[in-house]
């Protein structure tokens, strides 16, 4: 069990590149509940990647703190 959704992507990446076949989900009481079958699993370590992207313009919006 990990304590962050991104420990466990950083866990199945490493296992995944060594050629691995890997399964992943959520346990009770994580919501939702999900469970990502091992050809799923390039898709699902993007979504990391892709909920990470720094602002391509580098700013915030105007007014916000």
């Amino acid at each position: 069990m990990f304590g962050t959704e991104a420990d466990a992507k950083a866990f199945a990446r490493t296992k995944f590149e060594e050629g691995l076949i890997v399964n992943a989900g959520t346990i009770n009481p994580h919501l939702p509940r999900r469970a990502i079958a091992s050809g799923s699993i390039p898709r699902w370590l993007e979504e990391t990647q892709e909920q990470e992207a720094p602002d391509p313009n580098g700013a915030q919006e105007p007014g916000s703190r």
